[in-house]
């Protein structure tokens, strides 16, 4: 039997989602890392599984399933066991909320600090700025997410799931930016005990070497004129709302920006 397939790129929060939840499942998968995504440059059996181009991917068999949270869908109606969803209507609808705001703010925000420390998009004071406000509202969120985790070890209540799962990602993306949870916070401690799980672990590891590899290499890219950032939806508004429309108008006009919501042929 064919193993599933995830396209992703190992600093993708919404990848790192999927891959945690497959490996919480004992699920054997292969990785993929596809050329071109995200830059209008992509193409085969990638843009035929998904015609936005982007990751995370998974193709299980003749299915082929795109977006994080629908792939997260699938994985748990795949795979029922364990459960990484909490039971109940209400309880579930929670965690998916949760879910909903570090996909679309939460990540947004780490975005724009990668854009500003790994792709130079702005430099000295503009920079120094959209990095303060940044980190100001990483806090803020941060605040957010504590409060929603309250008293208990885990975001989806008693076991490890699905809720944390949607957090965990990002919270790891804002920390390799510097910007990590208060210390002895208890959502610093939840990060600890996620830390602790080979699932994450392995995950966070795999993201921490791709890391060094993209602040090597992109920079060169983009210089050469050899890439382009393509910008969508949430994290094109964190741009404009933070200050940033300038950075905007120019990569537009060196031609290191696009913007797109096309699906490819």
């Amino acid at each position: 039997m064919t193993r599933p397939l995830l396209y992703e790129h190992p600093l993708s929060p919404y990848a790192q989602k999927n891959k945690i939840a497959l490996r919480e499942k004992g699920v054997d998968f292969d990785l993929v890392t596809p050329d071109g995504m995200g830059s209008g440059g992509a193409g085969g059996d990638f843009v035929a599984a998904n015609p936005r181009a982007e990751v995370p991917t998974l193709v299980d068999g003749d299915v082929s399933v795109f977006d994080s949270t629908i792939i997260q869908d699938y994985i748990e109606e795949r795979w029922p066991s364990p459960a990484l969803l909490p039971a109940g209507a209400a309880a579930r609808a929670r965690v998916r909320m949760i879910e909903e705001v570090m996909d679309t703010q939460y990540e947004a925000v780490v975005w724009g600090m990668m854009e500003v420390r790994v792709f130079g998009r702005a430099q000295g004071a503009e920079a120094e700025a959209l990095l303060a406000r940044a980190a100001g509202q990483i806090a803020g969120l941060n605040s957010w997410a504590e409060a929603q985790l309250g008293v208990a070890d885990w975001f989806n209540g008693a076991d490890f799931g699905w809720g944390d799962i949607a957090v965990v990602p990002f919270v790891m993306g804002a920390v390799g930016f510097g910007v990590p949870p208060a210390p002895g916070s208890r959502l610093a401690d939840w990060l600890a005990r996620c830390l602790a799980r080979p699932t994450v672990a392995q995950t966070a590891a795999e993201a921490e070497a791709a890391a060094v590899v993209v602040a090597r290499v992109v920079p060169q890219a983009i210089a050469s004129g050899r890439f382009q950032r393509e910008y969508r939806d949430h994290r094109l508004e964190w741009m404009i709302r933070s200050g940033g429309l300038q950075v905007l108008v120019d990569g537009l006009q060196a031609g290191t920006i696009r913007f797109s919501s096309e699906i490819s042929a």
